[in-house]
């Protein structure tokens, strides 16, 4: 499991690295089109998310932007509402895909691809950012498929050894225990999106009940914030109004999520059987359950983005 997370987050990194390759100077002209309106910026927001499958890259160059008086702080925070939206397919990528295909078999030839591919920017290439982007992404891609198949591994050795669903807490304490250790986790591992592969390997093999999986994805909803916090450690005013942003908007989201979390389940059940997904197929439930509360945080939030605004002029 600890090489799983490791061999993941490394395949995190270089497929971030990767994008930033392929989109130097392409993003920045997307950027200030793209945030002159609150729904654009959104829009932005979800779609680059979806792409780079990291919210918190994506708030840190759009905190980097704001700091450098690329984009307003109206849009900006449209942006950061975005990417929580876009962050959600990460779970779907997993829990539909990621789980169901023969993923060691599916990794290692991404692995050998980008092999070659290393060999020939190394000796032709090596001036192309666009060829090194594409070998980062390969190479992300199969380290992330890599890692999800080693944590899968790890969760189900312990079905011989440990049974970690016995642990499980139900009611009020078991609800706040494991949004706290959903929250620790994200921070300390820097990916909201390792943490959701964690919780849905888990569930696959039996040792998470699905109740402390919804908690544990609430919990990382607020610890992903925690990169962006840290970007703007180094940002002016305009950064760490925005990353502010982000902490409140997340926040409040989890706060949402957890005052609905008797009726949200029963919402996750007739959404599930609108779409065809089985009554147990806990893992595709998780994906609409994560979905479904970061669209209410920002039906909710966003038309209370004007009164936020003011509050973070105020504040700093």
């Amino acid at each position: 499991m600890a090489a799983g997370v490791a061999i993941f987050l490394f395949g995190m990194l270089m497929l971030e690295d990767g994008f930033i390759l392929f989109s130097r100077g392409f993003l920045e002209r997307i950027l200030e089109r793209a945030t002159q309106s609150t729904p654009r910026a959104l829009a932005f927001g979800v779609a680059t998310t979806t792409v780079m499958q990291s919210s918190a890259v994506v708030a840190v160059v759009t905190i980097s932007f704001l700091s450098a008086g690329l984009i307003s702080l109206v849009g900006g925070v449209g942006v950061i509402f975005g990417a929580n939206l876009g962050t959600t397919t990460g779970a779907w990528l997993v829990a539909g895909f990621g789980l169901k295909v023969d993923i060691e078999a599916f990794a290692l030839p991404l692995l050998a691809l980008l092999a070659l591919l290393a060999l020939s920017i190394a000796f032709v290439f090596q001036k192309s950012k666009y060829l090194r982007g594409g070998g980062y992404v390969l190479a992300g891609l199969g380290f992330l498929f890599l890692g999800i198949f080693h944590m899968k591994e790890g969760f189900d050795s312990f079905k011989d050894q440990i049974d970690l669903s016995s642990l499980a807490m139900t009611g009020v304490a078991g609800l706040l225990l494991y949004t706290l250790i959903g929250a620790i986790a994200t921070a300390v591992m820097q990916s909201s999106h390792a943490t959701l592969v964690l919780i849905i390997t888990g569930l696959v093999a039996g040792q998470i009940s699905y109740e402390n999986a919804l908690a544990l994805a609430i919990g990382a909803n607020i610890g992903t914030t925690i990169t962006a916090v840290v970007g703007a450690a180094t940002a002016n005013y305009q950064g760490r109004r925005l990353a502010l942003a982000h902490v409140i908007f997340n926040v409040a989201t989890a706060a949402i999520a957890l005052i609905f979390i008797s009726p949200l389940p029963g919402a996750v059940d007739w959404i599930s059987s609108l779409v065809g997904i089985t009554f147990d197929d806990y893992t595709l439930k998780l994906a609409v359950f994560h979905t479904l509360f970061n669209l209410l945080g920002v039906a909710l939030m966003l038309p209370l983005s004007p009164r936020l605004i003011a509050f973070l002029q105020r504040m700093i």
